[in-house]
């Protein structure tokens, strides 16, 4: 028994190792740099060498023990990833060792229910993701099922695919689940990573007058919208903003509302915001209770949609946005740094002087 377990420590010890940021506990700040053993691929899976990964606010979020969504600790962080396939396991076909790829996010699926038989996935509700579910790619190394691959293009590069991962929440935010017409006018709320590129995907669809709100912290993200095109910005906390949208058009308020920011105060504008018959899409997340009347919905017959992750073919499509250029999202990244440094990262994020930060494993 002795010699079974030398024997057995002795293979572990010689397992090839990697860096891996953990979140080990559900209180805040209980995530550190950790090494663990390289993950090895199973029936169906592809192991991925790292070349990039975003750092998202929902990793922020669990960090700081604010998220509203239940985590499996102990678990490597990270689910807007990139790299390259550095092995295969059984019975995966159509992708070879060096490939160039960016994953979905959709870990886990139950492949059998109405809604993954009907390629909406992404709502399953045995759906596990990356970063909170399942071991994540803030790594070296991930593990993933091959069903998650896309190819990439030689000409972009990781630090950009990266991002493929928000602009697909955004795309299907915008494009899939609101119904934006060309001249249309937009109010986005909330200046991160998602109401950028929600504000990207609106003036793609051909929106007219483009609104972006913040708070005054957010002074710089508000200036980086106005370089992405948006037509007004407004600090929510030091102007009106029901009067900035009142005086873009005709005072009836904005066709959609595209609420990034989660707070129930965000949602609470929104409706004041929107014009009758419009359109309220939610994707941001909030832990907290409304504590407001929702009888403005009712009373202007105001269509409100969640959003949701993504399926296949958004993948594919904002893909060929990004390899096109129509969708440019380099001026998002404001930090890059090796994965040794993702405090500074976070950090960054956290306090809003980052946008968007990339870390390279």
């Amino acid at each position: 028994m002795l010699l079974r377990r030398v024997r057995t420590l002795a293979g572990a010890m010689s397992e090839p190792m990697m860096p891996a940021v953990v979140q080990y506990g559900l209180t805040a700040g209980e995530v550190e740099l950790r090494e663990l053993p390289q993950p090895q691929p199973g029936e169906g899976e592809a192991v991925l060498a790292v070349g990039a990964v975003g750092v998202c606010g929902s990793d922020v979020h669990q960090f700081h023990a604010t998220q509203s969504w239940p985590v499996a600790t102990p678990v490597v962080l990270g689910h807007e990833f990139t790299g390259t396939v550095a092995a295969l396991g059984p019975g995966v076909q159509s992708w070879q060792e060096g490939d160039r790829v960016v994953s979905e996010t959709a870990a886990f699926i139950c492949g059998v229910c109405p809604l993954c038989r009907s390629g909406n996935y992404n709502v399953c509700p045995h759906r596990k993701g990356f970063g909170y579910g399942i071991d994540g790619a803030m790594a070296g190394y991930v593990r993933v099922p091959a069903r998650c691959l896309h190819r990439i293009p030689d000409h972009l590069p990781f630090e950009t695919t990266a991002l493929t991962e928000p602009a697909c929440v955004a795309y299907n935010a915008v494009v899939e689940r609101s119904a934006l017409r060309p001249g249309d006018s937009v109010l986005v709320l909330g200046p991160g990573p998602i109401g950028l590129l929600c504000l990207l995907m609106a003036r793609l669809r051909g929106a007219g007058t483009t609104i972006v709100a913040g708070l005054s912290r957010d002074a710089s993200r508000l200036a980086l919208a106005r370089t992405l095109g948006a037509s007004h910005t407004v600090e929510i906390d030091t102007m009106d903003t029901l009067e900035t949208v009142r005086g873009t058009d005709d005072g009836l308020g904005v066709d959609l509302v595209i609420d990034a920011a989660g707070a129930a105060s965000a949602f609470e504008l929104a409706l004041a915001a929107v014009r009758p018959m419009g359109q309220i899409t939610k994707v941001g997340w909030g832990p907290g209770p409304l504590g407001f009347s929702l009888d403005p919905l009712v009373q202007k017959a105001v269509t409100l949609n969640g959003a949701f992750s993504h399926n296949h073919s958004t993948w594919e499509r904002v893909l060929g946005l990004l390899a096109s250029g129509q969708l440019n999202v380099a001026p998002l990244v404001g930090v890059r740094a090796p994965l040794a440094e993702w405090r500074q990262a976070f950090d960054g994020m956290h306090t809003g002087d980052v946008v968007k930060a990339v870390l390279t494993p």
